[in-house]
């Protein structure tokens, strides 16, 4: 392809990645593109791993963000089961494991995050697992059966679908958490009491102000967890979810200003031109939220980054920023969670009607929202999406009213 529009190369096959490729040929790019992916196969969508593809409810092929002749036909090179090891910035060239130079006109950073391991006595042992791609979803399925032990070390969200997972399997599953409770760094104290009595209410134990001394196995295979008091825990399997590291060593290799993720601009841009970054590895800036600079783990932030380094490449306006937002799915649950809840001092719950396990909490600065939790309650999150990105106060009495529709208070707020 020769139409004097720059080569760019994207080093990162997951949804930040994929979603730049397709994003700039939507936005009227016409040059050469190429996807450098330490996966063997095409990109795919990463929270079913958790729940139906662990299940085994659903195939490969059902996940793949799109299919291969979308590559095809857009002429997107990928290359698949490829490792960038270093990145020169003067000659403008990917180096890859097995020697091969990619060069590039303009390069994307898309290498997501590592999910942390245990550093201690037997993190090495077969069964012991951590769920961040495809391969670890496949290891763990093999070993989540009917009346397996798994332990869960870390109360965090995927660490809580893969237990709803496993109990809809069959195993008995015990989840560790050294905080006094579980999800304390990512919801409110209302939100994990409810997610705790629910997986208990499923038969799930918990552990919490605990931690793990080590890990004790029987020919190579784990078999059991140790904590720190001594207490031994039969175990057939181990879960790892503590959280990830942004994968950021090939830019900090390569002189990008890095601060537990590659800092970036509105337009994912890094501190070197022509360098952009995108997706979980990044740490961008909030507009919602004044001048604090975060890195968010989601699919949307990457969609949207993806979206905005596009348009700049492109010469076109930035879309507007959206707000950060999550989801977790856990048995019949479905949590949907809008906005960080940065300087709130209150909180307000708003419990649906005549509806079980369906409530919604939102974070108040003031009289102004600025974030919402809500399980099973659609409209409150929609809603309440809408309030915080529109930043504007609220009638406090008839948001604490769960007879009265969020939504009703949206036209209040922009009369």
């Amino acid at each position: 392809m020769t139409t004097g529009a720059p080569r760019i190369v994207i080093i990162g096959g997951g949804h930040a990645g994929a979603n730049a490729a397709a994003s700039l040929r939507q936005a009227g790019h016409d040059g050469e593109i190429v996807m450098i992916s330490e996966e063997t196969v095409l990109p795919y969508h990463r929270p079913p791993l958790s729940k139906a593809y662990l299940k085994g409810g659903s195939t490969l092929e059902s996940l793949y963000l799109r299919p291969a002749k979308f590559y095809e036909t857009n002429n997107i090179e990928t290359l698949l089961d490829a490792r960038a090891t270093g990145i020169d910035t003067e000659r403008k060239v990917v180096t890859l494991a097995d020697g091969r130079e990619v060069g590039w006109e303009l390069l994307i950073l898309a290498t997501g995050s590592v999910a942390r391991r245990l550093d201690g006595p037997g993190a090495d042992l077969a069964g012991v697992h951590v769920l961040r791609d495809i391969r670890d979803a496949e290891a763990l399925h093999a070993r989540i059966v009917d009346g397996a032990r798994l332990v869960i070390i870390g109360a965090g969200y995927i660490g809580l679908e893969v237990a709803a997972s496993a109990r809809d399997l069959g195993a008995e599953v015990t989840i560790l958490e050294r905080e006094p409770r579980i999800l304390s760094r990512v919801a409110c104290e209302e939100l994990s009491g409810f997610f705790h009595r629910f997986h208990a209410g499923r038969g799930v134990v918990f552990r919490t102000g605990v931690s793990v001394a080590g890990l004790h196995g029987e020919d190579g295979e784990v078999r059991s967890v140790e904590l720190s008091d001594g207490e031994i825990l039969p175990a057939d399997v181990v879960l790892v979810g503590i959280g990830g590291s942004p994968c950021d060593a090939l830019a900090i290799d390569a002189g990008l200003h890095c601060d537990n993720g590659v800092i970036v601009d509105l337009a994912g841009q890094t501190s070197t031109k022509g360098i952009y970054a995108i997706g979980d590895m990044t740490r961008r800036p909030m507009p919602h939220y004044g001048d604090r600079m975060f890195r968010l783990e989601s699919v949307p932030n990457a969609v949207d980054q993806a979206k905005a380094v596009a348009a700049d490449i492109m010469g076109k306006p930035l879309p507007t920023p959206d707000l950060p937002w999550f989801w977790s799915d856990q048995y019949e649950l479905k949590l949907q969670i809008a906005g960080v809840p940065f300087d709130a001092d209150r909180q307000i719950v708003r419990h649906t009607p005549d509806k079980e396990n369906s409530f919604s909490i939102f974070h108040m600065s003031g009289d102004r929202i600025v974030a919402v939790e809500a399980v099973n309650a659609l409209g409150d999150f929609v809603a309440g999406k809408k309030l915080i990105m529109a930043g504007q106060p609220v009638d406090i009495a008839r948001l604490s009213d769960a007879s009265v529709a969020v939504k009703t208070l949206i036209a209040t707020a922009a009369d």
